[in-house]
């Protein structure tokens, strides 16, 4: 009789092989995949000429390319479609990446290195997509130059803020950033002269140190959890949302992560004093450039206090963490003499919400109840977003009090995923702080692959679509543009979920993993 068995790939954690009697839809060199999404990442680069935020006064507008691509109707259609199709192609050959290395074994370290290198290469020279940030980053380190307190004084402020592409919804609100991102803007502005091209492209040089130390954080903190490492940077650095947001979006969260990512590393693979030091320095540096990574220390402290400790222990190395970490905080107020001004500023993008939000739907219908019983709209949406996010409050006491000490990471994943849930405004990069920190802890290949792929389709569709910067005097405005740029990703992301043999994931059930036949 003949028998078969399942056989694990390395990590446990092998992306199904088709049946003997269904295509083998992983078959193949990666080399392609690699060239593929090359491809992909090339049309995201060109995309941008067109619809890419490029501020007012940069000489840019004056290449002849880059004149046709964004100041033509059809240059404007061109760019939107090489966009839509561009980050679409580079999510199916990221899918295709993990099922051709499905067995993760010697080697396929090398060719999640290898795309990760070529997809990320033309995002290096990319005009900003997506987000608008990093000429708010400028604009603060403008306030800053001039001697300004930034928490105190917008971006408008300085004369001519907008002609460097500042977006005017942000212009007066404080940045919530920490004393150590201020420094680092005040830096690329005094380096740059404030010219908007060459600051675009020192801050995405800081973004891709932080990427670059992501790849080599990423692999460690996956083999602390027995997770194969390059799966794990598969799921996470090659994914096209980790690239776009944190490069060719030029966002600060990559640097504010990656610091995290550190002290979380250095705690956990030295459970001592020195660990717990290093460990508490790095995330306070990361809360120093973004306040939200305060929920990894109580986490660096159950790290520090070692496995079996008592509370009374836990509680004591607790304190010492908020101490140290606060008198780390209160020496940089000191320095730059704004003291605890950005923890205010903390509530400015909370003051918004999306509607595939839970929070933020909530608020929404809450809002629309309000205003048929005559009721204040705006007061209903506030409060129904203030108890939301309240709710984070005891899952993340929860899980520093309940849990493992093996799955202190998996618990401060929850915690950071708790914050982002119960938040009215979920963006892509809030997504893409999590990924990390659950791939290293373990992602399955079954329904939670499945889930992160969705995750990253409908960002990306969503992020094609909304960020669009459309010359107003056009044929096409810019509603129509995100239409076309909508509709268009939207249909490829449907091609990749229910009709592309390759990457559906309807009707799975036929795909089994890998077999090893016995005859008994």
């Amino acid at each position: 009789m003949q028998t078969t068995s399942r056989t694990p790939a390395p990590g446990g954690d092998a992306e199904p092989l088709a049946s003997p009697d269904g295509p083998r839809y992983v078959s193949g060199s990666p080399l392609r995949t690699v060239i593929m999404g090359t491809v992909g990442s090339v049309m995201v680069l060109v995309g941008s000429l067109g619809v890419g935020w490029l501020a007012s006064v940069s000489p840019l507008r004056q290449v002849p390319v880059i004149i046709g691509m964004r100041f033509t109707t059809t240059g404007v259609i061109v760019s939107i479609l090489l966009l839509a199709v561009g980050g679409m192609l580079l999510i199916r050959e990221w899918l295709r990446l993990g099922q051709k290395l499905n067995r993760w074994g010697p080697g396929s370290g090398r060719w999640v290195l290898i795309a990760i290198a070529a997809w990320a290469t033309p995002m290096l020279v990319t005009i900003p997509l997506f987000s608008r940030d990093v000429y708010s980053y400028i604009g603060q380190g403008r306030v800053m130059a001039n001697g300004l307190n930034p928490y105190e004084y917008g971006v408008s402020t300085i004369d001519n803020f907008f002609q460097l592409g500042a977006d005017q919804m942000w212009s007066e609100s404080p940045p919530p950033y920490g004393p150590l991102f201020l420094w680092l803007e005040q830096f690329v502005v005094a380096v740059t002269g404030a010219d908007p091209d060459a600051a675009v492209l020192w801050f995405r040089g800081l973004c891709v140190l932080a990427v670059i130390a992501c790849m080599w954080l990423i692999p460690r903190l996956a083999r602390l959890h027995g997770i194969n490492p390059a799966r794990a940077l598969w799921l996470s650095v090659a994914n096209p949302l980790f690239l776009t947001n944190f490069i060719v979006a030029v966002h600060n969260d990559a640097i504010m992560i990656a610091l995290a990512l550190g002290g979380t590393y250095a705690a956990a693979a030295h459970r001592n004093w020195k660990g717990g030091l290093l460990g508490t320095t790095l995330v306070t540096l990361s809360v120093a450039i973004k306040p939200i990574t305060l929920v990894f220390l109580p986490f660096i402290g159950l790290l520090w206090a070692g496995k079996n400790a008592s509370w009374r222990r836990r509680f004591l190395i607790w304190f010492l963490v908020l101490a140290y970490s606060i008198a780390l905080l209160g020496v940089m107020g000191l320095v730059n003499g704004f003291g605890f001004g950005w923890v205010a500023a903390m509530s400015t993008p909370g003051s918004v919400s999306i509607w595939y939000a839970p929070v933020g739907f909530v608020g929404g219908l809450a809002a629309a109840l309000a205003a048929a019983m005559g009721g204040d709209s705006g007061q209903w949406r506030e409060v129904t977003h203030s108890v939301g996010q309240a709710l984070a409050v005891p899952v993340i006491l929860w899980l520093m009090f309940v849990g493992r000490d093996g799955r202190i990471i998996r618990r401060l994943t929850w915690a950071f995923a708790a914050i982002v849930l119960f938040s009215p405004m979920i963006q892509a990069w809030y997504v893409v702080w999590l990924i990390p920190l659950f791939a290293v802890t373990g992602i399955r290949s079954d329904w939670q692959v499945d889930i992160l792929f969705f995750l990253t389709v409908f960002f990306m569709i969503y992020a094609v679509s909304d960020q669009l910067d459309v010359f107003p005097y056009l044929d096409l405005d810019l509603s129509s543009g995100r239409l076309i740029a909508a509709v268009v990703a939207l249909s490829y992301g449907v091609y990749l979920w229910f009709i592309d043999p390759a990457t559906r994931r309807l009707f799975r059930g036929r795909y089994q993993p890998p077999v090893q036949s016995a005859v008994i």
